[in-house]
This record gives C-alpha cells, sequence and structure tokens, in this order.
C-alpha cells in the first residue's frame, strides 16, 4: 500500500507479522525525481508517515474537537488533586474541627484523609475489571457516577460515619475513573503527541489544587458550617463535567479492535490522526498494523480475573516493576508530605493564621501547576529517564535543606522560617516538573495493550496502597518528630536514585508496541539506549539532507 503526502514523496507501508519488531522490510519512500532512499526501521516509517500526513492542522474545528475531548478526560486528574488539597484546607477550618470534634494532626484525621487511600485501594477491582469490559468510555462515567455521590454523602455529612463514608466512596470512584482515564488518553493520542498529552492529563492534578485552594479562602472566612462543607461538595464539578461529555466521545480504537470492531477503530484513528481523515493514510495503516501485532483477540485482557500476564515473563516482569517504581517514588518523595499537610507544615515553620496557610496553599498550587506544564512541554525533548532522576535529585536535595532550614540548631529567625517555606514550595516545583507529567505517561507506555488495564489498575493499588503511609503514618510522625520527617524522605530519596539509574529504561521515541523489542532483550536500559541513540543519529541525518536539499 503506498500513500501520496504533499511534497509527492510516496510512503510505502510493508505489512507486519504479529510479534515482529518492525525491522524494514520494504521500501518506505521513493522520491519521484531524488532517488530511492530505504528506511532502516519502523520509527523511519512512521516519521515519513507523519511527514505525509501530519494530522488535522492546530485550530482548525478537529483539533479544536481533540483539544476539548483532552480536556474532558483531564476532568478525571482534576479530581484526584482537588482531594488532597480539599481536605488540607478543610482540615485548617475551624468551624470543621469544631463541627466533628477533631484536631489538626490527630489519629482521627489521619482516618479521614486515609479513607480516601482505603477507597482508592478498593477502586483496584472495578479499575481493573471494567475499562475490559465495558470500555474506558463507561469505566469513566460509573466511576465519576461514584465520585459525585461520595461528594454529596461527605459534604451533607451530620456526623463522622457519613464523612467518612462518603470519603470512601469518592476515594473508590476516583481511582476507577482516573485509571480509566490512563488507558484511554494513550490509545487515543498519536505516538508523535502522546507525551505532551499525557503529561497535560497529569498535571490537571494542580488545575483541581488550585480551585480547591482559591474556593477555600473566601468559604474558610464565614462563620458557617458552609465553610468546609461548600469546598468538599464542590469536588464534585470536574466529575460531572466529565459524566455529561464523555458518552459522546469516541470509544478507544485499541479497545474496538479487541473486540473484533476493526473498521470501526480504522475510522476513529483516521477521525483523530488523519489530515484528510483517511483509513489509507500511511499513519494509519501503521497505527492499525502495530494494533494487529501486539492485541490478542483471546488474551488475558478478556478475563478479568487473570493477572498472571503482568508477571508471567521476565520482560513483563520488568515492565510492572517500573510501574512499581513510579508509584513508590512518585508518592514517597516527599510531596505527599506537602500535598495533604501544607498547613500543618506551615503552622510549624511559624504561620499560625488558618487563613494565611490558605492562601499560601493556593501560592503553592499554583506554582506547582507552573513546573507540572514545563515538565509536560520537556518530556517529548528531554526523555522519559533523564526529566525522572532529575526530580527525584531535586527532591532529594529539596528535603535535605528544609529540614536543615526548619530544625532548632543553629540561630531561630523569621528570615530562616521564610526561607524554609520557600524551600518548600520550590521542592513542589522540582517534583511535579518531572513526577507529574510522568505519572500517567511512563506506566501507559511501558505497558503491553493486553495488560495495560490490569497493568494500570494494580500499579493503581500499588500507588494507593503506598499513600496509606502518607496519609495515616504522617499526622503522627509529624507531632512526634517534627522537621526530621524531612530526613527520612531525603533517605528514601536517594534510594530512589539509585534504583531509576539502575533499572529505568528510556522510552522516547519509541511506540506503545515498540517496547517489546527493548523488554525482550537481555539488558532492557542499554536496548533503550541504543534506540534512542539511533533514533538521534537517524534524525541528524535526516536533517542534514533536508537542509542540503533546501539549498540545492
Amino acid at each position: 500500500m503506498s500513500y501520496v503526502g504533499e511534497n509527492k514523496d510516496i510512503i510505502a507501508v510493508p505489512p507486519l507479522s504479529p510479534g515482529s519488531e518492525y525491522k524494514a522490510s520494504a521500501q518506505h519512500v521513493e522520491r519521484l525525481e531524488e532517488g530511492h532512499p530505504d528506511g532502516k526501521d519502523r520509527a523511519t516509517a512512521l516519521r515519513l508517515a507523519h511527514e505525509a500526513d501530519p494530522g488535522p492542522p492546530v485550530m482548525s474545528f478537529r483539533y479544536v474537537r481533540f483539544v476539548l475531548m483532552v480536556l474532558v478526560i483531564c476532568m478525571c486528574s482534576g479530581d484526584n488533586g482537588f482531594d488532597g488539597t480539599v481536605m488540607s484546607s478543610v482540615n485548617s477550618m475551624t468551624q470543621y474541627q469544631h463541627f466533628f470534634g477533631l484536631q489538626a494532626a490527630s489519629v482521627s484525621t489521619s482516618i479521614v484523609f486515609g479513607i480516601y487511600t482505603v477507597g482508592s485501594v478498593c477502586a483496584f477491582f472495578p479499575a481493573s475489571y471494567l475499562p475490559d469490559r465495558i470500555g474506558r468510555r463507561w469505566t469513566m462515567f460509573l466511576g465519576n457516577t461514584i465520585l459525585v455521590t461520595g461528594a454529596l454523602v461527605a459534604a451533607f455529612a451530620n456526623n463522622m460515619g457519613m464523612l467518612v463514608g462518603g470519603r470512601f466512596l469518592t476515594g473508590l470512584g476516583t481511582g476507577t475513573a482516573n485509571n480509566a482515564s490512563k488507558s484511554y488518553l494513550t490509545e487515543i493520542t498519536s505516538p508523535y503527541s502522546r507525551g505532551r498529552w499525557m503529561g497535560l492529563l497529569n498535571s490537571f492534578y494542580y488545575v483541581g489544587q488550585i480551585l480547591a485552594s482559591g474556593i477555600s479562602i473566601p468559604f474558610g472566612r464565614q462563620n458557617t458550617n458552609w465553610a468546609w462543607r461548600a469546598p468538599i461538595l464542590l469536588q464534585a464539578a470536574p466529575a460531572i463535567i466529565n459524566i455529561a461529555f464523555v458518552i459522546f466521545l469516541p470509544e478507544s480504537p485499541r479497545w474496538l479492535y479487541s473486540r473484533g470492531h476493526k473498521e470501526k477503530a480504522a475510522e476513529i484513528l483516521a477521525r483523530l490522526h488523519s489530515r484528510d481523515q483517511d483509513v489509507n493514510s500511511p499513519l494509519i495503516q501503521i497505527e492499525i498494523q502495530e494494533i494487529e501485532a501486539n492485541i490478542s483477540l483471546s488474551g488475558a485482557d478478556k478475563r478479568f480475573w487473570d493477572f498472571r500476564a503482568l508477571f508471567r515473563t521476565a520482560a513483563a516482569r520488568y515492565r510492572f516493576g517500573l510501574c512499581a517504581i513510579v508509584s513508590v517514588w512518585g508518592q514517597l518523595s516527599g510531596n505527599g508530605l506537602i500535598t495533604y499537610f501544607l498547613p500543618i507544615l506551615l503552622q510549624q515553620a511559624g504561620i499560625t493564621s488558618p487563613d494565611r496557610q490558605r492562601v499560601l496553599s493556593l501560592v503553592n498550587s499554583i506554582t506547582s501547576m507552573v513546573g507540572a506544564l514545563t515538565g509536560t512541554s520537556l518530556v517529548d525533548h528531554v526523555g522519559r529517564r533523564k526529566l525522572m532522576l532529575w526530580a527525584s535529585v531535586c527532591s532529594m536535595c529539596g528535603m535535605g535543606i528544609v529540614a536543615g532550614l526548619l530544625s532548632p540548631a543553629g540561630v531561630q529567625s523569621t528570615m530562616r522560617a521564610n526561607a524554609g517555606i520557600s524551600f518548600i514550595f520550590l521542592f513542589m516545583v522540582f517534583f511535579s516538573s518531572g513526577w507529574t507529567p510522568l505519572q500517567a505517561l511512563y506506566p501507559a507506555e511501558v505497558l503491553a495493550f493486553e495488560n495495560r488495564a490490569k497493568g494500570l489498575a494494580l500499579q493503581g493499588w500499588v500507588t494507593s496502597a503506598v499513600s496509606c503511609i502518607n496519609t495515616f503514618g504522617l499526622p503522627p510522625a509529624l507531632k512526634a518528630i517534627t522537621w526530621k520527617t524531612y530526613l527520612i524522605f531525603m533517605c528514601w530519596d536517594i534510594v530512589g536514585i539509585i534504583v531509576i539509574y539502575l533499572f529505568v529504561v528510556e522510552t522516547k521515541r519509541l511506540s506503545l508496541e515498540d517496547m517489546d523489542s527493548v523488554f525482550e532483550s537481555k539488558n532492557p536500559k542499554k536496548r533503550s539506549f541504543e534506540l534512542a541513540r539511533a533514533a538521534r543519529e537517524r534524525a541528524k541525518i535526516e536533517e542534514q539532507q533536508r537542509r542540503a536539499e533546501a539549498r540545492a
């Protein structure tokens, strides 16, 4: 099959067999007037196909519609960010504390925070079954419906039981919808832009934070119970937006193909990725061939109870091990300490006014999102591995500096306390620039389609289980050892840097299906470096050729 692009290049798309590593099996490009350069591998075919069919023009109706689709999906991440910050802000309100008889740092507070995490842990079961059974869209719809129900119960709670029950439902719904959103967005985005869109998905965590922090400031100044009820109730807003529009979005092409709807899958891919909505476009044909080569029509994704595929082979275990790395250090780098308990940290640093604590929480949310968006813009240029190492090194340094500034050693002063607060904010900026875009992107990239829904669900379960350390362990730790808590996270970040350096592979410029050749090699990290190096050299040569042609 061939396709003529705007520059009169003819792109030949060779058939691919299941399990192949997409080595060159045919001539990819034939220039009508200038020679016949051969493509060496699938990456060249994909690049040339993208040049011939670059997709919908920016600012066209179809492109704007796609952006709006992505924003609807991003509401699932916004829900998750909303919760941690809104409860942190509500926890600083005396109206809330008096109504339920709580203290800012206590065992009861740990239960209120932690039951959300318990709900997220329980979301493992629907999140691993429903996306493969009823599709990604309807799983998001169901999950957000549960979330809205939980927000209503918690907002109108008259006793601790209702509050805890509502928080559990909120965690259950958020976990279910969030896992489905990652699978869905991974599978509808083009390989050339997937990193940016997945980074945006996780960056919306901070949109939820900003909204939660912002609305908590004016409501917190009221002397009624609506000071805390209204912010909890408004947590349902992002979920309602998703519920209202997600059913109108197209289903995942990969999921449709796995259910036997091949023509429908091709039509959706063409509508989303092709300039002319042409199912015969080389870009669409390559994407379909990837799906054909890697999706088993009777695989483990059809058996909701079967998780053996995640651990059956060394390659599968390595893949999920990388997901576990993201779960562990994406939650235990010190970020959970700040996300959930910033008002307590500010109080220990000398900021005793609850109103000022909430204002500073808003500032932290805004600066954190700036860092996340910066990382999102860099992830496709810098690469995943380097960004992960950067974030971990910065986290280690940040925790050490804050511990030193807030310790009782040396002369205490307002300037020193303010410096400690400043470095808390800077920590979140640098953490967000690396870990935030990667938490959604990297696990979805390293998991094969057959295991993606279950893998992301299990990875989400690991994330939630690890988060229990933050929600249940940090309040008593902050009360007992205060500033020394930062030192614990600093030491753990050092361990993370070593683990990442030894095991994390680079996935930049590799398609989801191309990852097979990396993980089936004896040394996946080394193999990923080789592919990345070859891609860089190929890009340089092709750029030199284009410049030479332009001068000629």
